[in-house]
């Protein structure tokens, strides 16, 4: 954290003497750790064409995936500094930087996907706008997915049969504790190394959304997946204030609106190729996918909601239940 205060620190003063204006011209790099197959990174080109038909090809969204500019933290911290224009990451890792956005993270939160669009896009961009003063600006929410559990030793179907398995999670607190209250042994992990790592024995299993368990062929290394959607994750889309303030008022908003209307065609194909995906993960015959009770997740988890409500905020929390139908 005190290099994230640092990094922080330094990204207010780049931004305090950032240049006015781009060139005519305007390039934006834009980075995520996806396959380009992956509907976030179907979501990134769209994006990317929606912008320049808008402008007239007069701004060029370069898109880079793959990790082709580093690790999610890396694509952070280089738009704190103006290296990295742009980048599609995930609530986990901006939680670093505003810790109630973590608030996404947490188990069971969202009773189903319109819920979860209803809480983006308002509690959400509320809470993105802290992000501002520490040299991030929120553009909205795409999805990353519905997360699910997969492994390599046995079929999980309650809770305890997750007892003393090592699962892959990301350097976060809240899955930390959220694999914890299930009996699991977390063990954070950069995704780069995540299947080398199911493929050594390194760690037993992992969770993650469909797309990622098929675009990354996990089932070629795991057993085992359970349908546990235990968490939704959501796939900010963010834009460095240093780049953000070399935009003229015309070119904000044509970002602003190919944002706005990318997020919703990004939206739609992911909930489409959510099943697609599970049929495609049954038909390489390799991994077993399993249908649970969730409500037995649910209640093993709910201890996790109120370890983190001081640090993502009670009425935030609040507020999102009230938005559930």
């Amino acid at each position: 954290m005190i290099r994230l205060a640092s990094i922080l620190g330094a990204g207010l003063m780049a931004l305090s003497l950032a240049a006015p204006t781009f060139a005519a011209d305007v390039t934006l790099k834009l980075g995520h750790i996806a396959v380009p197959d992956h509907p976030y990174g179907k979501g990134a080109d769209y994006f990317a064409k929606l912008v320049n038909e808008k402008s007239n090809g007069s701004i060029e969204v370069k898109v880079f995936p793959s990790s082709q500019l580093g690790g999610q933290k890396d694509l952070i911290e280089g738009m704190v500094f103006g290296a990295v224009d742009m980048a599609l990451v995930g609530t986990a890792v901006l939680g670093q930087f505003q810790p109630q956005i973590s608030i996404f993270d947490l188990p069971f939160i969202f009773n189903d996907r319109p819920h979860a669009y209803k809480s983006l896009d308002s509690v959400g961009m509320e809470l993105g706008k802290e992000l501002e003063g520490r040299g991030i600006k929120l553009l909205g929410y795409m999805e990353n997915g519905i997360r699910h559990v997969t492994n390599n030793v046995r079929p999980i179907k309650e809770p305890a049969d997750m007892e003393g398995l090592k699962i892959r999670v990301m350097t976060n607190k809240i899955f930390v504790e959220m694999m914890k209250s299930l009996g699991a042994s977390p063990t954070p992990m950069a995704f780069s190394e995540l299947y080398s790592a199911m493929q050594q024995g390194t760690v037993d299993g992992q969770e993650n959304p469909s797309a990622h368990i098929f675009t990354k062929r996990f089932y070629e290394v795991q057993k085992y997946a359970s349908k546990t959607a235990h968490a939704y994750s959501p796939e900010p889309m963010i834009i460095s204030m240093i780049s953000w303030a070399k935009l003229n008022d015309e070119q904000k908003a044509i970002i602003q609106d190919a944002a706005k209307e990318a997020i919703a065609w990004q939206r739609k194909i992911s909930e489409e190729q959510d099943n697609e995906y599970w049929d495609q993960i049954i038909a390489t015959g390799k991994m077993e996918v399993i249908d649970v009770d969730r409500s037995k997740f649910k209640a093993a988890t709910a201890p996790v909601i109120e370890m983190f409500a001081d640090t993502v905020g009670q009425d935030n929390i609040d507020k999102i239940n009230a938005l559930a139908e």
